[in-house]
């Protein structure tokens, strides 16, 4: 049945976690996926210690994820997917394991850490033909669901010109060097990947970008920088695109901006209007037209397409936010699952959208400073 329970082993979200419980309550949210089993953390005792914090048995908690994997697939009521709330290093070979072991997998972004390793997982989605989604969570928004469908109905006009910024002030010093493990691994190479604050945060305004304009990519000409002194990855991000044959589009990226919080803000603009969107207002999309007056939507109103007003849970008025964005792609994600289909009926980011942000992360990063450069 496609409403059936699915269940969800994970692979990281130990004790200290940020993203582990936002994921498992953004999964749990409509009833439609249950935490079962998973690897928390690569020490047996706070695998475990994890596992009674999220209410589920200790002997499903194990301190490597290749032994979860293998004591699930014997279970007849094993897990079904598998979350991967790891940092950046860990996603491709826990993804690689868990598709190859039979399991679907809704990963934490960006898909892995370098572009190689994107290529290969989406031979091995390809090739094992198993669900894999990225949780770029911002496509779960109603409203952002919504203004990809008022682009794609043309009510824009023929789109001219692309702005995305993300803002963020958390890394203004140099916090990596104190007791602050979210930063320390983001700031390490050998776990955050090549990309500093492109990796981490570039890649969502990028993904928001392209998923609301309805537009590739094709150019990319980047200036990023290293802020705070001694920092091995970048941490501010200003980037030039092309989208398409010759639209043009800026995307700013920081996490140096002192006293930004997360500030993300998406405008398209087309040839009769543009709109505007703000993460810290997600509940109001702006319609600014040519030729009358401003036009504000509001989340779960009546007047809203099918895209819009779907994802929504309460009355309009009712604030939704960051848990129920998550739990919008989960809960499309476990439809899937249920239903036995794939992907391209559902707005779940897929392979191909990690794919796309690995290559626009690698081509930044080696063509930093340089100029025009394909995608």
């Amino acid at each position: 049945m496609s409403d059936a329970v699915i269940r969800m082993a994970m692979v990281g979200g130990g004790p200290g976690s940020f993203i582990g419980p936002v994921h498992r309550m953004a999964a749990e949210l409509d009833g439609r996926v249950r935490l079962v089993a998973g690897a928390f953390s690569r020490d047996e005792a706070k695998s475990k210690a994890a596992a009674r914090g999220y209410g589920i048995d200790p002997a499903r908690a194990h301190g490597d994820y290749r032994q979860m994997l293998a004591a699930e697939a014997a279970r007849s009521d094993g897990a079904q997917f598998v979350a991967i709330v790891t940092p950046n290093h860990v996603h491709f070979p826990v993804a690689k394991a868990a598709l190859e072991a039979g399991f679907s997998v809704l990963s934490d972004k960006p898909a892995t850490a370098t572009l190689e390793e994107a290529e290969e997982l989406a031979r091995v989605v390809a090739d094992t033909g198993h669900l894999y989604g990225l949780t770029y969570t911002y496509t779960g928004y109603p409203l952002m669901r919504e203004a990809r469908a008022i682009v794609r109905r043309g009510d824009l006009g023929a789109v001219r010109k692309v702005v995305v910024e993300y803002s963020q002030g958390w890394l203004a010093q140099a916090v990596e060097k104190t007791e602050n493990a979210q930063a320390a691994w983001r700031a390490d190479p050998a776990q955050s990947g090549l990309g500093g604050c492109i990796g981490d945060i570039g890649v969502h305004a990028f993904n928001a970008a392209e998923f609301v304009s309805g537009l590739a990519v094709t150019r990319i000409n980047a200036d990023l920088n290293s802020v705070v002194p001694g920092r091995r990855l970048d941490d501010d991000c200003n980037i030039l695109l092309r989208f398409g044959e010759d639209v043009p589009g800026v995307l700013v990226a920081s996490q140096v901006a002192a006293g930004d919080r997360n500030g993300l803000r998406l405008r398209v603009y087309g040839a009769q209007g543009g709109l505007d969107w703000c993460h810290e207002r997600p509940d109001v999309l702006t319609l600014n037209w040519l030729d009358r007056p401003t036009q504000t939507l509001h989340a779960a109103a009546p007047y809203l397409g099918p895209a819009g007003r779907g994802p929504a849970r309460l009355p309009t008025g009712h604030p939704e936010g960051f848990i129920e964005a998550f739990a919008n792609i989960y809960r499309d994600f476990a439809t899937a699952i249920a239903s036995g289909g794939g992907l391209g009926g559902t707005p779940v980011p897929t392979i191909q959208d990690g794919l796309r942000g690995m290559a626009f992360v690698a081509r930044a990063v080696a063509a930093n400073g340089a100029g025009w450069v394909q995608l």
